[in-house]
């Protein structure tokens, strides 16, 4: 079973959305697992302090090394990835989630306040991963958003295992249109929109190869970095 870990001050924001859908009914089948811990639960005083002025002055507050150390010590598990939620860190992509997803499960720090005692991740050698270049109030969030990457890519979860191969980010490009009846469609603007006539066609041959310029084209228009970095892969494998 694949199982999930997220440190966290507000372990009542789970499952949240993971309760839902194709994460929430796997979770309910037991192909993988979720549990919230308490990062409060570790504090050395009654108060349950958790955080405190930052060194060398500034805004926020700063987590406690000691006692998110203890947190994450008291979850971890050998061969289990660490990972902290952070505006920092390496952007997450699809290739890490299906790295994360072949393992047998992650657990995640959700930072909160100005930030996390810089000591703490170096002594527990935590992984640091953004899901975004803009920040928010806590990780939580970015938890759920990598957890349910993970969950639906592990066996079973998604109805057609085919149907990952072909979304966005596989094979560094964007994903193709989607089209379904009616084939004919009048919009809000009085316009008639028909399906283009080559997925109609029977010809199956055919049909991939649009699909396939499509992706190159939506690729180039709208992420040129991953066409850029797709070129130059395709380009050091010839």
């Amino acid at each position: 079973m694949w199982r999930a870990v997220a440190l966290t001050l507000f372990p009542g924001m789970f499952p949240g959305p993971l309760g839902e859908s194709l994460a929430g009914k796997a979770l309910k089948e037991g192909v993988w697992s979720l549990e919230a811990v308490d990062i409060r639960r570790f504090a050395k005083d009654r108060h349950g302090t958790v955080d405190d002025a930052p060194f060398g002055g500034g805004a926020g507050m700063v987590m406690k090394p000691d006692v998110l150390s203890a947190a994450i010590e008291a979850v971890a598990r050998p061969g289990v990835p660490k990972v902290l939620l952070s505006p920092r860190g390496a952007p997450f992509t699809q290739a890490r989630g299906r790295e994360l997803a072949q393992g047998p499960g992650v657990v995640l720090v959700c930072g909160r306040f100005e930030g996390v005692d810089e000591r703490v991740i170096e002594a527990q050698a935590l992984e640091e991963i953004s899901v975004g270049d803009f920040v928010l109030a806590g990780g939580e969030i970015a938890a759920m958003a990598m957890m349910d990457c993970c969950v639906r890519l592990l066996p079973g979860v998604m109805g057609e295992p085919l149907s990952g191969n072909e979304e966005s980010f596989e094979d560094g490009l964007l994903e193709y249109p989607h089209y379904t009846r009616p084939a004919s469609w009048v919009g809000p603007d009085g316009t008639e929109r028909r399906v283009p006539e080559i997925l109609v066609s029977g010809h199956h041959g055919k049909v991939a190869e649009w699909r396939r310029r499509q992706q190159e084209e939506i690729t180039r228009r709208r992420r040129p970095d991953l066409w850029v970095q797709r070129t130059a892969r395709t380009n050091e494998e010839k």
